[in-house]
């Protein structure tokens, strides 16, 4: 029986930066995912930054670098990565711009060298839990 490995590297989707658009790659986000090939469509509910035992750091950065584990386990957990999200939702409270950057330099580092997902960034009041400050939903296609 073949891995998943041993099988032809086809992309599910591509992303495309328009010559009529400005290039986002500097705010870590592409402005179309084109999907084409799938045969799993994965809805990644909106992952905050608690840990395990659903504690929250205080932390903006913090609370992004676990969010982004938070996503990875449950891609793993249906054998998906990073790398299978074509739309990401970003999820803000109390958006600044330093918050901004920190979560473009965040995502410059897990999307090194890789395009990276379309994705809409909404500052928020506030979120579900009380003190959590952010949330990321995604959206995977896989083969």
């Amino acid at each position: 029986m073949n891995s998943k490995s041993d099988l032809p590297q086809i992309k599910s989707f591509q992303m495309t930066n328009p010559n009529t658009l400005y290039n986002p790659t500097a705010f870590a986000y592409s402005h179309v995912a084109e999907v084409r090939h799938y045969l799993r469509i994965l809805h990644i509910s909106g992952q905050g930054g608690e840990n395990q035992q659903g504690q929250l750091s205080k932390d903006f950065a913090q609370q992004v670098h676990q969010a982004f584990i938070n996503l990875q386990h449950a891609l793993h957990a249906v054998d998906a990565s990073l790398m299978d999200i074509a739309v990401l939702k970003i999820l803000v409270v109390d958006h600044s711009p330093k918050k901004h950057q920190f979560l473009i330099q965040e995502m410059q580092q897990l999307w090194k060298n890789q395009n990276f997902p379309a994705c809409t960034l909404i500052p928020v009041p506030c979120l579900a839990l009380q003190g959590m400050l952010i949330e990321i939903e995604a959206t995977a296609y896989c083969m």
